[in-house]
């Protein structure tokens, strides 16, 4: 199922579709021309293909960019289980890939979404010509604890002020206005598709830290990664450079969502790296 939807603020046009894997519904968004080279987009943990929607215009003009919910987020489905564990989203976001008939894609991930690359690229190397990290940590050393209030299950769905201080951490600055679109992502999950989700990349991450996995898929890698980065220590980012030939870039001034914090200066780093690497996506 697919319907095309559109944008007074841009000029593109946004494929969205609901694509059946293992059972259950994948949404699916694509835009750009699709004899461009592919870049596919992950977003990160409470979040949705939506939290890529300012920086897919800046894409779309040279790649043929596709958005994939992950199980548990935005319109994909939110079932109970165990069906949330990093290989088995890898393993839908591979699956679409294939239905969708790309052979080859550079991948880019926010947060988790980037674990989930990760993922994609251990599982499918042959389908991943090269990765983009945006904010991931690469162990679960580098994480910042803090204090933000978590998720009452017996409250659920959250109100909006909940949300937001649960979500507080994820800018660069304290009393930063989280976007309404992140708020009605977070409500839209089920409590156990939060929960699960999240252990998921923990556990992943727990197994093995993503620099040491990196290192031996031999991908070309870029990092960009907020300096001031509320959630993981930005100066983390340097334990990727022992990944053979990987570039790391830290970004003055912003925090855990460079996508959404100054999506122009995201994309150009983005596009640079592509350039050199998408031309095999084809």
């Amino acid at each position: 199922m697919a319907h095309m939807t559109s944008s007074d603020k841009t000029s593109h046009t946004t494929e969205s579709s609901l694509l059946p894997v293992d059972g259950e519904d994948v949404h699916v968004c694509q835009d750009g021309p699709r004899d461009a080279p592919a870049l596919l987009l992950l977003h990160g943990s409470a979040s949705s293909a939506r939290s890529w929607d300012a920086l897919v215009p800046l894409l779309a003009g040279s790649h043929r960019v596709i958005r994939i919910d992950l199980l548990g987020h935005g319109r994909s489905a939110k079932p109970d289980g165990d069906h949330y564990a990093l290989p088995a989203q890898a393993r839908r976001v591979a699956a679409v890939m294939d239905l969708l008939g790309v052979r080859r894609a550079v991948v880019a991930g926010h947060s988790s979404g980037g674990v989930a690359a990760t993922a994609l690229a251990e599982l499918r190397p042959d389908l991943v010509t090269a990765l983009v990290l945006i904010n991931t940590g690469p162990g679960l050393d580098a994480f910042i604890a803090s204090e933000q209030a978590a998720i009452n299950p017996e409250t659920w769905p959250p109100a909006d002020e909940e949300i937001r201080r649960f979500a507080s951490t994820g800018f660069s600055r304290p009393g930063y206005q989280v976007p309404d679109e992140l708020l009605d992502e977070v409500r839209a999950m089920t409590y156990h598709s939060l929960t699960a989700t999240m252990a998921a990349t923990s556990a992943y991450l727990a197994r093995r830290a993503l620099p040491e996995r990196l290192a031996e898929l031999g991908k070309p890698l870029l990092v960009l990664f907020g300096a001031d980065d509320r959630r993981w220590r930005s100066s983390s980012a340097g334990r990727y450079r022992v990944v053979p030939g990987a570039r790391v870039e830290l970004l003055p001034g912003l925090g855990h969502s460079p996508i959404l914090e100054d999506p122009p200066r995201t994309a150009a780093s983005l596009l640079t790296f592509t350039a050199r690497h998408a031309a095999r996506a084809d």
